[in-house]
């Protein structure tokens, strides 16, 4: 017997949820999708956005042929349009990353980050009289700053260096 790899839910016979989506793939373990029987490229789109990642529409030539799908299938013009959204969507899901993109990289020395202010012996504290937020981004994120605040420097720090983790215990 055959492994099941794919399971879809049908927009005609129940009603799109993006509750759905997530409980095909987690009940059966497969890939979800959406087998959708309307002419509406709003759902299958929100589909893909949620987590489907297949969609299976019917398809005419000519909706004016007729046949017993024609009433619900796209013409090529609009099956180009579906697929025009669904990857929009697909792209605005994004990967999770942490940090600036590859493309910010120019955008770096325009940003702030946290700098030593003034010279810091081994084993002093951080405190707002030697720790800046200042342009360029070479440093710690400023959203760091209340966290590194009466943290331990491990070693001298010569004022204008750039925080990183390893200066601090």
């Amino acid at each position: 017997m055959g492994r099941i790899v794919g399971r879809l839910t049908m927009s005609a016979i129940l009603p799109f949820s993006s509750g759905r989506v997530q409980y095909l793939a987690e009940r059966y373990g497969v890939v979800p999708g959406l087998s959708d029987h309307t002419l509406e490229r709003a759902v299958p789109t929100a589909a893909v956005a949620l987590g489907a990642c297949v969609i299976e529409k019917h398809v005419t030539l000519r909706r004016a042929d007729g046949g017993p799908d024609s009433g619900f299938s796209l013409e090529p013009e609009e099956l180009a349009a579906l697929v025009h959204d669904t990857r929009t969507a697909w792209q605005a899901l994004g990967a999770l990353r942490d940090g600036p993109r590859d493309s910010e990289a120019t955008q770096r020395p325009l940003r702030r980050s946290l700098y030593i202010a003034e010279d810091v012996k081994a084993g002093e504290e951080l405190t707002p009289r030697n720790l800046r937020a200042v342009r360029p981004g070479y440093g710690l994120s400023p959203k760091y700053y209340d966290v590194l605040l009466g943290r331990r420097v491990t070693r001298d720090v010569a004022k204008g260096t750039a925080v990183s983790w390893e200066l601090v215990g």
